[in-house]
């Protein structure tokens, strides 16, 4: 597809792209996006210069493996959630100690963030669990 055929958008559309593309900007890429950037290029492009077949076909094989990376990023994403829980549930009663030594304490409770398991002591301090640490 040629790109002149995209920026000769009517100002209208410009405007909605414009913003559209800032917020998918914002936010990584997904299946919805890539469906969206692939329809878009098949409506705006030159019907007197078609995508070529091979072409069409490449860019389903990618999308195929858009989506594919996808749903692994999703199973990969619940079994570092698995882990986790599995990490918090081991800890919870028990005393641990910081990789340094300087933090330590009996652990009351466990949450999980996006940075892993973080463990609050019963006096209220609180530890990111990870490697070095000492559980006894």
């Amino acid at each position: 597809m040629d790109v002149s055929s995209v920026a000769a958008l009517p100002t209208s559309q410009q405007k909605s792209s414009s913003s559209s593309s800032s917020a998918a900007s914002a936010a990584t890429l997904n299946y919805n996006t890539f469906l969206k950037l692939l329809l878009e290029q098949m409506k705006n492009q030159d019907p007197t210069a078609p995508m070529k077949s091979t072409d069409y076909m490449a860019q389903l094989a990618t999308f195929s493996q858009v989506e594919q990376s996808m749903i692994s990023n999703t199973k990969l994403d619940a079994i570092l959630s698995s882990a986790a829980l599995s990490q918090a549930d081991s800890v919870i009663g028990r005393t641990v100690t910081s990789a340094d030594g300087k933090l330590s304490g009996q652990v009351a409770s466990v949450r999980v963030t996006n940075e892993g398991a973080v463990a609050k002591f019963v006096d209220g301090k609180e530890l990111l669990l990870g490697p070095g640490i000492v559980i006894s």
